[in-house]
């Protein structure tokens, strides 16, 4: 009996299409993180990337459960000393609705070369326009 890899030659990649209107946001993002590595395949490798490309639309509509959305705060340091700045999740969806997404699904990825090239397969819309129609997205309806 032999047990057979895929190599990253015969890997087929598709692109997904997920809308993130009125979905949580940990549910959604770890959904995401499977599609992105490649866990919803059956011949899922840990050391290649086999994941498929997602695209995720309506950002700005993704909703937390609970007290999170008071007191959810994202960490940013400059790289400087005193360079450390504390965002709550409110300021962050004014500003910059995408990151939201993007750092809850990178937070699920590894911390490796691998999880950043992975993470450059998501792309984030704040609203229902994106501009991926050439790849043509199927739209993912298990979310």
């Amino acid at each position: 009996m032999k047990t057979s890899t895929i190599s990253a030659k015969k890997i087929e990649h598709k692109w997904w299409l997920l809308d993130a209107d009125n979905q949580v946001l940990g549910r959604l993002a770890s959904k995401v993180a499977q599609i992105l590595r490649g866990k919803h395949r059956p011949n899922y490798a840990p050391n290649l990337y086999m994941g498929d490309s997602v695209v995720i639309v309506n950002a700005d509509k993704i909703r937390l459960t609970g007290n999170k959305a008071d007191s959810k705060q994202y960490f940013k340091h400059s790289g400087y000393p005193g360079g450390a700045k504390m965002t709550n999740y409110n300021d962050l969806m004014k500003n910059d609705s995408d990151r939201v997404i993007i750092n809850a699904v990178k937070g699920m990825l590894p911390k490796n070369k691998l999880g950043r090239e992975i993470m450059t397969h998501l792309r984030v819309h704040k609203g229902a326009v994106h501009n991926h129609d050439a790849q043509n997205p199927v739209k993912w309806n298990d979310v």
